[in-house]
């Protein structure tokens, strides 16, 4: 009967004790199993918010849980132009923006399954990596809070 216990907790053990290694490997490296939205900045009134199929300019910073920087916007001066909902674009930025106000701010952390997935996007973003966007939503429609922007101007 003790042997026949042994045996059964050393099978438990060969499968959980390399699980809960996996689970603390993955939250020692800020990996996300859940796309996390963290508003950053808020305008004091939200006129204009994002939906789905509206076109909409984002300025982001897309980094890797290490905190190397893979992409930005905002040192090009260019942000990016899309329409929301619309599979343009990876699915935690089409539901991380929903609802977003011209002017916020936002962090999205992406987990790789609303990203690139298991192949990921190289050289650059390696298979099954969490992705970290700093994102700014800058105009809904071609209006930027108050003022429609021409298409061709410089933000």
């Amino acid at each position: 009967m003790a042997k026949m216990n042994i045996r059964c907790f050393l099978m438990i053990a060969s499968v959980a004790i390399p699980l809960l290694l996996s689970i603390s490997s993955a939250s020692a490296k800020g990996d996300v199993t859940a796309l996390q939205i963290g508003v950053k900045f808020k305008p004091e009134s939200c006129d204009i918010q994002a939906h789905k199929g509206d076109r909409i300019k984002v300025h982001y910073r897309g980094k890797l849980t290490d905190g190397t920087v893979f992409d930005s916007s905002f040192e090009r001066g260019d942000p990016i132009e899309f329409e929301l909902g619309s599979g343009q674009v990876i699915k935690g930025w089409d539901q991380g923006l929903l609802g977003a106000c011209v002017g916020e701010k936002r962090k999205l952390k992406i987990p790789a399954k609303l990203g690139y997935g298991e192949q990921g996007s190289p050289p650059t973003i390696p298979g099954g990596a969490t992705l970290i966007f700093d994102t700014e939503l800058v105009a809904v429609n071609g209006n930027s809070g108050g003022k429609a922007i021409d298409a061709d101007s410089d933000l």
